[in-house]
This record gives C-alpha cells, sequence and structure tokens, in this order.
C-alpha cells in the first residue's frame, strides 16, 4: 500500500502542478486552469474522475490509512498554507481564545447546529496518530484529537438528497477587486463518515495551535493534505457544489488541483 500511495502523490504533484515546486500559498502559474474551457482543466478533470472510482474500487468505503506510534513523532507537524489568518472576524475570535466562535452546520439538515467548541470536546473524541502527505511532496506524522464527523452529522440529521460536506473558513486565502476570497472544501459523505474523518480541536496532546488551523480543521486521513481545511467555522451539507466558485468543489479544485485528492 504504500508503494501506491507514494506513486499516487508523485502523480498528482506532476500531473495536476506540473512538476512544480510553486506553494500552495502561490500557484499563479496554473491561473489559466480556472478557464472552464481549457483542454488541460477537462482533461485533469476526466482523470480525477477515474483515479476517484479506482480507489473506491480498490481501497473501499471503509479501509483505515495508516496509524502510527508517538515514537514515529519526531517534529512538530509542519503548517501548510496560510498560518496566521488577519481577518477581522478571525482575530476577534482570537483575541477571546474562541470563546465566542461557533461551528455552524447547515443546508441539507433537518436540525441545523451551532455548537461552541466546548461543546464539540464533550462530545465523545478519538485520538489517531497519521501522517500528514501534502500534495507539495513532503510528509508529516502527528497526534490527532477531535470528535468525529459522523457523530456530529447525525446529530443535525443529515437530509437523503445531501452528497458532499462543504467546509467554509474564517482565513482569507485572496483579495480580488470582487471581494476577499475565504478558503473552502468538499468531500463526499463517504469520506465524511469514515472512522477516521474527525473534526480537530487538538494536535499532539495540546489545544491546536493557530498555525494548524485553531480553533477546528478537518483530518480526512485518507486524503492530501490541501483536503483538510483549517479554520473551519461552517459545515454545509449539498447536493452539489455547481454554484460554488468555478463548481469545482474548492478553492484548489478551482485552480485545477484533483477534487479527490486520494492517498
Amino acid at each position: 500500500m504504500s508503494r501506491f500511495q507514494l506513486t499516487r502523490r508523485r502523480f498528482l504533484t506532476a500531473a495536476t502542478l506540473g512538476a512544480s515546486t510553486v506553494a500552495l500559498s502561490g500557484c499563479d502559474a496554473f491561473d489559466f486552469l480556472q478557464d472552464r474551457d481549457s483542454k488541460v482543466r477537462n482533461f485533469l478533470t476526466g482523470a480525477n474522475d477515474l483515479t476517484y472510482h479506482a480507489q473506491r474500487l480498490i481501497a473501499g468505503r471503509s479501509s483505515l490509512a495508516q496509524e502510527f506510534t508517538e515514537a514515529d513523532i519526531r517534529q512538530p507537524q509542519r503548517p501548510n498554507g496560510i498560518t496566521a489568518p488577519n481577518d477581522d472576524t478571525y482575530l476577534a475570535l482570537q483575541s477571546n481564545d474562541f470563546a465566542d466562535w461557533r461551528l455552524q452546520v447547515i443546508g441539507l439538515v433537518e436540525k441545523p447546529l451551532s455548537l461552541s467548541r466546548q461543546q464539540l470536546m464533550s462530545m465523545p473524541s478519538r485520538t489517531q496518530i497519521t501522517r500528514h502527505d501534502c500534495v507539495e511532496g513532503w510528509s508529516c506524522i502527528a497526534k490527532w484529537t477531535g470528535v468525529p464527523m459522523a457523530l456530529v452529522l447525525d446529530q443535525a440529521v443529515v437530509k437523503p438528497q445531501a452528497r458532499y460536506a462543504v467546509f467554509h473558513c474564517l482565513d482569507t486565502i485572496e483579495q480580488s477587486l470582487s471581494g476577499n476570497i475565504k478558503y473552502y472544501g468538499s468531500i463526499d459523505l463517504v469520506d465524511a463518515r469514515h472512522p477516521q474523518t474527525i473534526l480537530a480541536y487538538g494536535m499532539n496532546g495540546r489545544p491546536l495551535p493557530v498555525e494548524n488551523g485553531a480553533p477546528l480543521r478537518v483530518r480526512v486521513e485518507r486524503q492530501l493534505g490541501y483536503k483538510m481545511p483549517k479554520y473551519v467555522h461552517k459545515i454545509e451539507l449539498v447536493d452539489s457544489f455547481g454554484t460554488m466558485g468555478l463548481g469545482k468543489g474548492g478553492y484548489w479544485e478551482d485552480r485545477g488541483y484533483d477534487w479527490y485528492g486520494g492517498i
């Protein structure tokens, strides 16, 4: 299995990023992929669909990502993407140690939720030591603690027509004349309900640091790092993400990245 993971990560880095060393915080070289009529974009979309179905067939719906021991944690978790949001809303929440922060669960649910961090921490938790694989080619092992996302979805009572969970974040990843663009991403409900998919509020036995996504980030252990949004404040259940952004299911997906970043 490790050989397959390495091969897939190299493929994503080479095919999706053109073997570039450009960091996730700045990929202007690939802005042409935003064009809905781009031939390269259409090719990558087709390849994404193929790898999505192949991965589901090979790995199954509930196969687990490898877990490690504390002895395998040899360095601090390397931050990725935005590491210090300067948005006014985020800074106000941070100044009060996120006491006023709430996780909203909305969209195609019977019971919309608004949960404080303390409420999430009072729910049954899961701790797992896993490897974070970045599309840039680096990996890092850390211990994550959080509430299984399936428990939150069960509490909200997801409607039958829902197909995806969309994560809305507090950090601005791009500024434009039309307004600030906040980071967002999505996964399907198979991965949302996977036993290792957690809403993490702790890392390596301590509260989640700001640079790693405080107060809450998603851990989807069978996918690449950009599929695990940080600074999450809202989960929206939808039947399609066609009207969001460029309709590809996430900020980086809108810019040519694989929607199903499986490993």
